[in-house]
């Protein structure tokens, strides 16, 4: 792997005449092998860009596969690829690309019983996930290996990205020592994001890991990169490393894998949600009291804008935010059945109404998506 071929040292001529990178650097860069989280948004860049530069080996996770609403923003995947799993189009697209780098490619959901021996394989960890359980575990298992982890998030307009080096700087845990409280930060699928988005971020994540394997230039350790699309601005925090992390501070009290998914304070499915308290209905089920005439309010959650892509007829907008501003507008004696795009806005929704009172609820499981997917398919999706 030390060695460059004829043909390499033509398509990397442009690396090899800077004096940063050179013929030594090539090598560092064949001979690296760098392990991508998610071939989405943040891993379509990132795939394109380290094996266009001339990573040797790159390590690809995802267990999904290619939606039709990935197209907007995962630039390493085509139409043709809808339905495909996601790491074997990326795979594909990158053999295009350079068919010298090595991609190993696992459709596998990353957990707490294969991410240690995963990350023990390649040098670099990228991050780009879009749930905090995952980025919490990604966290831990790069300190308990001390693997570099470049760290990256996308939402709406908004970005940041980070470089966690073990020991020599703060981690994840540094800069939030707790997940929020779930359903607090919307999902992509909830929020939406702009599509040139993820590549801005992802260069970012992929500039940082070259100039590890390169050892030039200062990495983001100690500093988080914040971007707003809308403003065009990137701003800068620096970050500390807490002596009292549970993870990397000075007397840890996390020293093996936790259950993640608790510690976000996540359920699991519809299940949870009934334990949790938020009473559900499917959407069959609601569709069959709609056709026996029974009297039902259908409130819908969301923001205007979804509301105007689309909404099942009859239903009453009040977005979450101002639920509690606007109770009044409902009766405290109707069966009220909330809905969302997936069912967790509505869930709260649920639980803000019942603090006022209200005690004939449930919850649209799934939301207006599954209602689409199951009740009207001619329904737009989204």
């Amino acid at each position: 792997m030390a060695d460059l071929t004829r043909d390499e040292i033509l398509r990397y001529s442009r690396h090899l005449i800077m004096p940063e990178v050179g013929i030594e650097g090539q090598r560092k860069l064949k001979r690296a092998g760098i392990l991508l989280i998610g071939a989405g948004g943040l891993g379509s860049p990132l795939g394109l860009y380290l094996a266009a530069a001339g990573v040797g080996r790159l390590g690809l996770v995802d267990f999904d596969a290619v939606d039709f609403t990935n197209l907007q923003r995962q630039v390493i995947h085509g139409t043709d690829d809808v339905g495909r799993p996601k790491v074997e189009s990326a795979k594909a697209r990158i053999a295009q690309i350079n068919p010298s780098v090595e991609v190993d490619a696992f459709r596998i959901r990353i957990s707490r019983d294969n991410v240690l021996d995963l990350v023990r394989r390649y040098d670099i960890v990228i991050d780009g996930t879009d749930n905090f359980p995952t980025r919490y575990l990604l966290n831990d298992a790069c300190v308990f290996e001390r693997k570099p982890n470049v760290y990256g998030s996308i939402f709406r307009f908004d970005g940041q990205a980070t470089t966690f080096l073990p020991f020599q700087g703060p981690c994840y845990r540094c800069l939030y020592p707790e997940p929020p409280p779930p359903g607090l930060v919307p999902s992509c699928a909830e929020g939406g994001v702009l599509g040139v988005l993820p590549g801005v971020i992802g260069l970012i994540q992929a500039t940082e890991a070259v100039k590890l394997v390169l050892g030039r230039g200062t990495p983001l350790v100690g500093r988080l990169l914040l971007y707003n699309a809308l403003k065009m601005e990137f701003r800068e925090v620096a970050l500390r490393r807490d002596p009292s992390c549970p993870v990397c501070g000075e007397h840890p009290t996390i020293t093996e894998l936790v259950d993640y998914e608790a510690f976000c304070g996540l359920g699991r499915g519809e299940e949870a949600q009934e334990e949790e308290g938020v009473p559900g209905i499917a959407p069959e089920e609601l569709k069959r009291r709609r056709e026996r005439g029974e009297p039902v309010v259908l409130l819908d959650v969301r923001e205007p804008h979804e509301f105007e892509i689309v909404h099942i007829d009859g239903a009453k907008l009040i977005p979450l935010s101002e639920l509690h501003l606007r109770v009044n507008e409902l009766d405290t004696s109707d069966s009220i059945v909330a809905y969302c795009h997936h069912g967790q806005r509505s869930a709260q929704a649920v639980k803000t109404l019942e603090k006022f009172g209200f005690r004939k609820l449930q919850n649209l499981r799934g939301g207006i998506d599954a209602w689409a997917a199951t009740v009207d398919p001619e329904m737009p999706r989204y």
